[in-house]
């Protein structure tokens, strides 16, 4: 089950456009009729042709918005993670503390001081400043965010699905030196609303309702009794919530003792509980069924854009090492410079230590659906692990016999960003020299899927939605290991990965997704393959 979200990002900050207008320059706040410049990119592409404008948002209507800075020091960010992700080097695994990354990379006070004196001079609510000092969130009313961005909020209606959205007409501009330092404003439209595919049947097979049980999953994945997760943190991204009734109901009926998760709410939460109920209550519970001592947090933030970056921060400001995400959708529904800040968020994980492991998508090659190739963000973001979907099997003694590509499984080449260092050693001509998906897979198909507990019953549920959190839950085993052995967690998993160059993996050389097929090594269609644990690990750790 892969929850969809549409998002895209740059490793790079976005190139600025200028837009002179005639101008009277403030001697401490830049004023909103100065001389300003566009945010390039932070605008819905191909707006007016996939849509019809209906009318002008509610100059009272209040909005709240997310605005992203880019790091200190230009290329010095990537260098870093670059080097303290690799097994070669000698700075690996030496992450910066939140504190050390603020220092080193994030703006200044004075900086932050700027901005905030230009929002609320333009009438604007300013809120949290994130640590790091790279996103600062803030919230007016529509007039009072078209007066402070130099744009216009109309309302649309989507050409294809009759949805109505709002979003700002043009690129968002800001005073010179405000504009030197912003990257992104979240929140100017809300047109991609997450939402989750359920690829959900009822196949007998030896769990309740169908689908693999916990001992099915750890046998076929190498689990050994003694990794339990003991210790270790993980944070699922959920824009939806749970009951804990379905997740102790999971938790006694295979006897696993897991601890109850935690809950963060993240700008006021998810609200309500909606249809992602599901989606929510599967991650908790394969990662329970792998990692079963393993301390879980979910994070719930509200499904917006300015929610989704200020709930990633929130992430990343936690340090927790490890997180699932199951919710994403094709890179080319997000604006750019959008994408470009949750990257950004990514990347400081990266250098923290952090790890991110997400769903490729569910709907193989062609995440848009419009008959092309795509695949889907944040799988595609270079400092994401992207988790492609196979289709298991299991001995009578719940041992791995031999797995296939699920037809589902997202994969492809992105459109956005080049290739990173770290895969041109499997860079395929179909990869056009773009970053290539996924990195790695596991049991996705939903015939059968995995048996969890949800909304009161039982059910099989696949997807790369159950595939990312099994790559968590493997993490987690990891870094167990890991601080038993006095070394570093995994973090950044990507350079690591692909060195062990194949060792460790399921190689997964039949089946499809599209317009990619399964081969010996890496492949468009589940990357390395899934995980040998016991193997893997000792690889790793070596």
């Amino acid at each position: 089950m892969k929850s969809r979200l549409k998002l895209l990002g740059l490793v790079a900050a976005p190139a600025l456009v200028t837009a002179v207008v005639p101008a009277a320059h403030a001697a401490t706040v830049p004023q909103p009729n100065s001389t300003r410049t566009a945010i390039a990119g932070d605008v819905l592409p191909g707006l007016k042709q996939n849509a019809a404008r209906t009318g002008k948002v509610a100059a009272g209507k209040r909005i709240s918005v997310a605005i992203s800075l880019t790091p200190r020091g230009g290329k010095a960010l990537d260098t870093f993670v670059a080097k303290v992700s690799d097994p070669r080097s000698g700075s690996y695994g030496h992450y910066l503390t939140k504190h050390q990354f603020a220092a080193r990379f994030g703006r200044t006070d004075a900086e932050i001081g700027q901005l905030k004196d230009y929002l609320r001079a333009q009438g604007l609510t300013v809120g949290t400043v994130h640590s790091g000092n790279l996103l600062v969130d803030a919230s007016g009313t529509a007039a009072q965010l078209e007066k402070a961005f130099g744009t216009k909020l109309s309302t649309w209606k989507d050409a294809g699905t009759g949805r109505a959205f709002y979003a700002n007409d043009s690129a968002p501009t800001l005073p010179g030196a405000l504009a030197s330092l912003v990257s992104d404003v979240a929140g100017l439209n809300n047109r991609v609303h997450l939402h989750h595919q359920a690829p959900s049947t009822v196949t007998p097979h030896n769990g309740p309702g169908g689908g693999y049980t916990p001992a099915q999953l750890k046998g076929g994945y190498n689990v050994s009794g003694t990794s339990t997760g003991s210790g270790q943190k993980v944070a699922l991204i959920e824009f939806d919530g749970f009951k804990q009734s379905n997740i102790t109901a999971y938790d006694n009926y295979y006897g696993l003792g897991s601890p109850a998760p935690t809950v963060k709410a993240v700008d006021g939460g998810s609200g309500a509980l909606g249809d992602g109920q599901v989606e929510v209550e599967l991650d908790i519970e394969v990662l329970h069924a792998i990692a079963p001592k393993a301390n879980v947090t979910v994070f719930e933030g509200p499904n917006s854009d300015a929610g989704e970056v200020d709930t990633y921060q929130a992430i990343v400001d936690s340090g927790i090492p490890t997180t699932s995400i199951s919710w994403g959708a094709a890179e080319s529904a997000r604006t750019t410079s959008n994408l470009n800040a949750v990257d950004a968020v990514f990347k400081a994980g990266a250098a923290q230590g952090l790890g991110f492991y997400a769903a490729s998508g569910d709907d193989g090659s062609d995440d848009a659906g419009d008959g092309g190739t795509s695949v889907d963000f944040p799988a595609s973001d270079p400092y994401v692990t992207g988790v492609g979907g196979t289709k298991l099997t299991v001995t009578s003694a719940n041992a791995w016999s031999k797995e296939v590509a699920w037809s589902g499984g997202g994969g492809g080449k992105s459109s956005v960003f080049k290739i990173p260092s770290w895969q041109t050693a499997v860079q395929k001509s179909a990869g056009g020299g773009y970053r290539q998906v996924p990195d790695v897979s596991a049991h996705a198909n939903p015939s059968p899927g995995v048996s969890i507990y949800s909304q009161g019953s039982w059910s099989s549920v696949g997807g790369t939605s159950a595939a990312a959190p099994e790559w968590a839950a493997f993490a987690a085993l990891y870094n167990q290991q890991a601080a038993a052995a006095g070394k570093a967690n995994l973090g950044f998993a990507n350079p690591a990965l692909y060195k062990a160059d194949g060792t460790g993996f399921h190689d997964v050389t039949s089946g499809s997704n599209g317009a990619y097929s399964a081969g010996t090594g890496w492949d468009f269609t589940t990357g390395w393959g899934s995980y040998n644990a016991a193997t893997l690990a000792s690889k790793l750790l070596g």
